[in-house]
């Protein structure tokens, strides 16, 4: 780590000014700056400029901006044949915003093969702080009145900052990402950030982006209000 050359951010809470993301690091692959704090005031100027923090509890407040950026463009989520056979049969009933704190502690809980999580307590509060003043939302994923997968992230303007999802049947968080970009796209929303590129998300329709055309989206559509009111608590059944 070229630790010479990172930023270190202060702790004042009314500052928020982070560095310009073109003076990221190349490795590690992203890295702008340390420091700081979790306020929704500079977790939002952060994601307005394609930043995100993401560390563990070893670590000071690590803030991100890698290049090339993994996005998926709402309504364009690829549905395989499995997949499509699971959403035919109708298993699963879809909510938004009823059970946020519910769904970012399963995606805290410690996967197969990992020896711990990045979602410390300091992070699952401020999204929860977040979610409690409008700007972080969920979609839940329902079977037999049980709550079987999700995905929760931060909008900001017609931009969809996706941070972590977790299933605990087989499909249930894939669901989650098609019927999120469905309805994004009814209400013109404009891009799904998926932060870093993975298999899994590649087989879902993602896609990687230079870092400036991504800055350049956010630049255009985090201003913006969606044009259709959003994030209804309505259940939205799996058809």
């Amino acid at each position: 780590m070229e630790e010479t050359k990172l930023f270190w951010i202060t702790a004042n809470k009314y500052e928020h000014t982070f560095p310009s993301i073109s003076e990221a690091l190349t490795d590690p692959d992203g890295l702008l700056a340390a420091g700081g704090d979790l306020g929704i005031g500079r977790l939002l100027e952060a994601y307005r400029n394609g930043i995100f923090p993401w560390y563990d509890h070893t670590q000071p407040i690590l803030w991100w901006s890698p290049d090339p950026r993994t996005v998926l463009y709402p309504g364009h989520a690829h549905v395989s044949r499995s997949l499509k056979k699971t959403l035919n049969k109708n298993l699963f009933t879809f909510t938004f915003d009823q059970a946020f704190n519910e769904v970012i502690a399963e995606c805290s809980a410690p996967r197969a093969n990992s020896r711990g999580t990045w979602l410390t307590p300091e992070m699952i509060d401020a999204y929860i702080n977040l979610h409690t003043y409008n700007h972080a939302h969920s979609i839940e994923c329902w079977q037999d009145n049980k709550l079987v997968g999700g995905l929760y992230g931060v909008s900001v303007g017609r931009v969809f900052y996706g941070e972590s999802m977790f299933s605990r049947v087989t499909d249930a968080s894939k669901a989650c990402l098609v019927k999120l970009s469905d309805y994004l796209q009814e209400w013109e929303y404009d891009l799904i950030d998926c932060q870093v590129e993975s298999d899994h998300l590649g087989r879902m329709g993602a896609e990687q982006i230079t870092r400036e055309e991504f800055a350049g989206h956010l630049k255009q559509s985090c201003p913006l209000a969606p044009a259709k009111a959003a994030w209804p608590k309505q259940s939205k059944k799996g058809s």
